[in-house]
């Protein structure tokens, strides 16, 4: 496995595979690696001769006041994993080499990034987008492999590549949940062992709000208030959202028709989580 730090070295790498004729599948993050991760890891191997992991915490992400100081960080202990999951190169570049002196442009959506977290982390997609575009100029993956959980991010990341003619071919992975049903995020590390057993609500009331669906309730209003309910039973400090959206357009829906994303943000303690389930029937219903 080979580590690098610097744009010029790992595209040159790169664009040996590419003059070899292998293909390349590019696993973005923010480092501090757990199971979603590798899951994401695996995912990659599984369509890509060689896969290529950044992690890099990206400050034009993060707002005033945000977590970028404190977000956890174990850089040996991602190589190693990395390692350990048969990655091919690992890119950890600093922030001078990604944002030269004097950089300027940024890659805005005007849309679907001013729903859920865009409303209240008005600056987190601009620095979301032009990382990820960053880094796909720079290694030209034929794959870049994103974890369902993020599924604003997701999607708008689908929409840069299908707007911007950019030529890589973006794969969902599901959410890996913890044995206790806690989405797994870098920042679940954050919560107290108290924090996070009320936090299990926010999986209770996923779960529950589809089953409600698949059961036959339609009216949006009505899962929506389902999914309060449970979650202000565990007494979060802040409930940031509750939402369901048409699962293309990211637009609101009183009345479901066709598959549409249940998306929540919750905090506890200090700690913001986000979660998301997609609200469509069971095989063979419908």
């Amino acid at each position: 496995m080979n580590i690098f730090k610097s744009v010029d070295s790992i595209r040159s790498s790169c664009l040996a595979c590419r003059q070899n004729g292998r293909t390349i599948a590019l696993v973005p993050t923010m480092g501090y690696l757990h199971s979603g991760h590798l899951s994401l890891i695996e995912m990659a191997r599984k369509v890509a001769d060689i896969v290529i992991v950044s992690i890099y915490v990206n400050p034009a992400q993060f707002g005033p006041g945000e977590d970028l100081s404190r977000y956890p960080r174990d850089p040996e202990r991602d190589i190693e994993l990395c390692r350990n999951s048969a990655v091919d190169m690992v890119f950890m570049p600093d922030d001078a080499e990604i944002y030269l002196s004097g950089h300027s442009v940024f890659v805005n959506e005007d849309v679907m990034s001013k729903v859920l977290c865009g409303r209240t982390r008005p600056v987190h997609f601009k620095g979301v987008l032009t990382i990820v575009a960053k880094l796909f100029n720079i290694i030209q993956p034929d794959f870049a492999v994103f974890g369902q959980k993020d599924a604003q991010q997701a999607r708008l990341i689908q929409k840069m590549v299908a707007d911007l003619n950019i030529p890589v071919s973006i794969i969902l992975a599901p959410i890996v949940r913890d044995v206790d049903g806690l989405a797994l995020s870098s920042r679940n590390v954050y919560l107290s062992a108290e924090e996070r057993e009320r936090a299990l609500a926010i999986h209770r009331a996923l779960f529950s709000a589809l089953a409600l669906y698949r059961s036959g309730e339609r009216d949006t209003g009505k899962l929506k208030n389902h999914v309060l309910n449970i979650i202000e039973h565990s007494q979060p400090n802040l409930i940031d959202y509750i939402e369901i959206l048409d699962n293309e357009r990211f637009v609101d829906v009183k009345t479901i028709t066709s598959t549409a994303l249940l998306a929540v943000a919750v905090k506890y303690g200090k700690t913001r989580l986000i979660d998301n389930i997609s609200l469509s029937p069971a095989e063979g219903m419908e």
